[in-house]
């Protein structure tokens, strides 16, 4: 279940009374929301920097100078629609748009009037989906730092680990002793934080 301050809806719509009544919708349901009245206004807010907080976008289909469309490409470029979801709004039935824009990964499209239960619990989907990619990025950076602390050795002798290998057979590959390959073994777990090499292999293969 969404709860207040943990994440952001995004409405960019040219027309203010839509942002407003978006706005009042979602405030009705315990969500927090900005609005921006462009997509020039949303990217000058979004700044540079990878969203990292749970957040989805409201995006107009039909803006004067760019489109919703357009900055859909934008965002889809930039890897900000693979953190915040975009859902489509238009009042304009646009069946061949709307299949294109949900192949490219848009997460719905949906047609002015809509029902206003249906669409906030969309969008609560979308949020609850964000905060799934972010936690996945999240254990990805982890992962990825601590085998940024292996040696080097220590990366080889992992990799054979999570392939299955003895450590006789660890040994004869890399020209080290038994002993030298248990110690490397003992690092590998404690560094990678697993109790076997079971518990590796599955954890170095999301990588």
């Amino acid at each position: 279940m969404t709860h207040p301050g943990d994440a952001i809806v995004h409405i960019i719509d040219d027309d203010p009374s839509v942002r407003e009544a978006m706005a009042w919708l979602l405030r009705s349901r315990r969500l927090l929301s900005q609005t921006h009245a462009s997509a020039g206004a949303f990217e000058q807010t979004l700044g540079e920097a990878e969203p990292a907080t749970p957040g989805c976008i409201l995006l107009d289909v039909r803006m004067p100078a760019v489109s919703g469309l357009t900055l859909f490409d934008r965002l889809l470029a930039r890897g900000v629609t693979a953190v915040w979801p975009v859902i489509f709004l238009t009042g304009h039935a646009d069946v061949p748009t709307a299949v294109d824009t949900v192949k490219r990964g848009a997460f719905d499209f949906c047609e002015k009037p809509f029902s206003d239960n249906a669409l906030v619990d969309r969008v609560e989907q979308a949020l609850a989906l964000s905060r799934e990619r972010l936690a996945e990025r999240a254990r990805r950076q982890a992962l990825q730092a601590r085998l940024a602390e292996l040696t080097e050795r220590e990366a080889a002798v992992m990799t054979r680990i999570a392939e299955g290998r003895a450590n006789k057979q660890i040994a004869d590959e890399l020209n080290i002793s038994v002993r030298t390959v248990e110690v490397h073994r003992a690092r590998v777990f404690e560094k990678m934080d697993v109790k076997s090499a079971v518990e590796l292999a599955n954890l170095i293969q999301k990588r």
